[in-house]
């Protein structure tokens, strides 16, 4: 007789959440990795999850955040950062080379960071490299080090220590990139457009939520659009844009990829669930940049998610310490939003309840897209030979965000007090419980996610 199967982890009676669609079977895991995926698996396990009722969704690859380690871990570290991405359902992420201090613009930093997330972290998790005009000479040694890509600002980043590019810079760096088979990020927003505009308000004397607003209108993110995605098309290089606030930003992009230009496109929840309106009701939580825009830029961004046209939506949690977001003077506040814990709240609520956004392309935008953008085929989907990362979402549940749900370290989330239907039960890294129920395991088995082919 032929024995059963044994594995280290069956989930049984849920509802996985695949490429394909929704189908209810068993999963079942050995080694971290997903075996088998079928109804009623037969054989045993050393752990089994009953998830009859609830959703297993691909674990959430959070290809945008700002974790801060080393240097500035008083506005978040891997520790507390993780631990609300984890909340949140995601799996593994990609930090970004600031505001970390020193930034990452070379092989010594990029090593320090690596080992304080192997450490530290949760989750498994990337690491983006610096694109700037001051380490031009040290890309090499950040792609042999591992970098997942290369990030650079067309504005002023806000820290000294990681200035824009100009022209020449990106031009250079999106040269490079393509050489070593990289993806460069770039946050597109015009620096001489922004500065010209905010120079003008400040010598008015300009404080107010509005007269920051104004600084930086759309015109802004599609000047510096249409220039990234000039230099890459000429160069061949592979161009990530990251938090398009506009759908006249996708669309420039949308054009250009037909035409042959390597260029993927994100979003962050904030810019599908808030509005102008809400930064002078709320403050200091919704300072970003690119702005939130009005209602009407908003529902272009939603067309354009929902017509499939946006590939990658990433949480952009960038926290900044109380006193870094109280004044005044809105143009003095630290601009970034603390959201790694509700980007698949927001996609659950504000785009599969009541746009109809099906759950293979919530799973699609948070995990497949960027597992595949980045070359990472391990990840960003329940498939055989795939790590067995996934959460277990509860979509009968309502509930209202409380502070006190919160997990990273200064709980500034904007969206407290927003109801939601939808609610993390747990999530699992490589087959590993990380979270269940506000508590956390697995410090220290984080793994460093190295780029492979990307698409």
């Amino acid at each position: 007789m032929t024995r059963p199967p044994t594995f280290e982890l069956i989930v049984r009676g849920g509802t996985l959440v695949l490429p394909t669609g929704e189908r209810r079977a068993d999963l079942g895991a050995v080694d971290g990795q997903i075996v088998e995926l079928a109804p009623d698996l037969p054989g045993s396990a050393a752990q089994t999850l009953d998830a009859s009722g609830l959703h297993v969704f691909p674990g959430l690859l959070d290809a945008h955040v700002h974790l801060n380690e080393p240097g500035r871990t008083h506005w978040e570290g891997f520790e507390t950062g993780t631990r609300a991405l984890a909340a949140g359902g995601v799996s593994s992420f990609f930090d970004m080379p600031l505001n970390s201090s020193p930034p990452v613009l070379g092989r010594a930093t990029f090593d320090e960071k690596r080992a304080l997330g192997e450490q530290k972290s949760l989750l498994d998790f990337g690491l983006w490299g610096g694109l700037t005009p001051l380490n031009l000479d040290r890309l090499d040694e950040l792609a042999e080090a591992g970098v997942i890509g290369f990030k650079a600002f067309m504005s002023n980043s806000g820290l000294d220590e990681f200035p824009a590019v100009d022209d020449a810079a990106l031009y250079e760096g999106l040269k490079a990139a393509q050489r070593l088979g990289l993806v460069v990020a770039t946050h597109a927003e015009s620096d001489q457009l922004t500065r010209h505009f905010t120079e003008q308000a400040r010598g008015r004397g300009a404080a107010s939520v509005r007269e920051y607003l104004n600084t930086r209108p759309v015109v802004a993110e599609l000047e510096a659009v249409q220039r990234a995605l000039l230099y890459a098309g000429e160069l061949g290089a592979a161009l990530h844009l990251v938090h398009l606030s506009s759908g006249q930003a996708v669309a420039l992009a949308v054009e250009a990829r037909a035409k042959g230009v390597n260029v993927s496109i994100e979003t962050c929840p904030h810019y599908l669930h808030f509005t102008d309106e809400d930064v002078e009701r709320i403050g200091a939580a919704l300072k970003c940049a690119p702005p939130l825009r009005p209602q009407g830029v908003q529902d272009e961004l939603w067309t354009a998610l929902l017509a499939g046209q946006i590939d990658i939506i990433g949480s952009d949690h960038s926290p900044a310490p109380p006193d870094r977001k109280t004044s005044d003077n809105f143009f003095a506040l630290w601009g970034g939003i603390s959201g790694a814990q509700s980007t698949l709240n927001v996609l659950l609520e504000d785009g599969h309840f009541r746009r109809g956004l099906p759950l293979a392309a919530v799973a699609a935008l948070t995990a497949l897209h960027p597992a595949q953008r980045f070359g990472l085929p391990q990840k960003g989907a329940l498939r055989v030979g795939a790590d067995a990362d996934f959460a277990v979402v509860d979509l009968g549940r309502e509930f209202t965000l409380k502070r006190e749900d919160l997990h990273d370290r200064w709980q500034q989330n904007p969206y407290v007090n927003a109801r939601f239907r939808g609610e993390v039960r747990a999530t699992y890294v490589r087959g590993q419980l990380v979270y269940a129920d506000g508590q956390f395991h697995g410090a220290g088995r984080a793994r460093l996610l190295r780029p492979g082919q990307s698409v």
